[in-house]
């Protein structure tokens, strides 16, 4: 039988679950490029989050404290697909395939776009562009400094005005992200 303390958290923190979820889980979505473990990804982080109730509960912004959360389990996820791409790669590679001028014409789509950024740069334009976090906000979830989301958002952002092209191309992005915010889900 739970005491009054433990009743009071689990409101609480049903509260918190109801109201930040969806936007975590949007969040996971956008890191990660996978729809399919988005929801995983976010319901892991606020079982992680329920275990440290108290230290959450207790910080001045308990959202930065559970968006770094799904930002560190995205990180994760995406270097555990990197390095099986790579085991996979190595194992199927027994001779190799050159292209000779390859088609880059091709239109790329915006969540292509982003899955081609470092994870940081990644991190750092969805927070600030799909979620319209400020840059301290964005520091905070990030656990880097002001400093870092600056200079991590403008190259990321040029490296995607480079690869879906000059014209149009940060317009393209923010379109695509507010689309995704919007609607309660995400571009795809």
């Amino acid at each position: 039988m739970g005491t009054v303390v433990d009743d009071a958290a689990s409101v609480e923190f049903h509260a918190f679950f109801e109201r930040h979820y969806a936007e975590l889980s949007r969040l996971a979505h956008l890191l990660t490029g996978e729809a399919e473990a988005a929801d995983d990804l976010a319901a892991d982080a606020l079982l992680a989050l329920w275990h440290r109730w108290d230290r959450v509960r207790a910080a001045d912004h308990p959202v930065a404290y559970a968006r770094g959360v799904v930002a560190n389990l995205a990180r994760t996820r995406v270097r555990s697909a990197v390095r099986e791409r790579r085991r996979v790669s190595l194992f199927w590679s027994q001779h190799e395939e050159r292209t000779e001028n390859p088609d880059i014409a091709g239109v790329v789509d915006v969540q292509e776009a982003l899955r081609r950024l470092p994870f940081r740069k990644r991190a750092c334009v969805v927070l600030r562009h799909a979620f319209d976090l400020s840059e301290k906000d964005t520091a905070l979830a990030l656990g880097v400094s002001v400093g870092t989301v600056k200079s991590q958002t403008s190259k990321g952002m040029a490296e995607l005005q480079k690869i879906l092209g000059s014209r149009g191309g940060p317009q393209k992005v923010h379109a695509a992200m507010a689309r995704g915010s919007e609607t309660g889900g995400t571009a795809r």
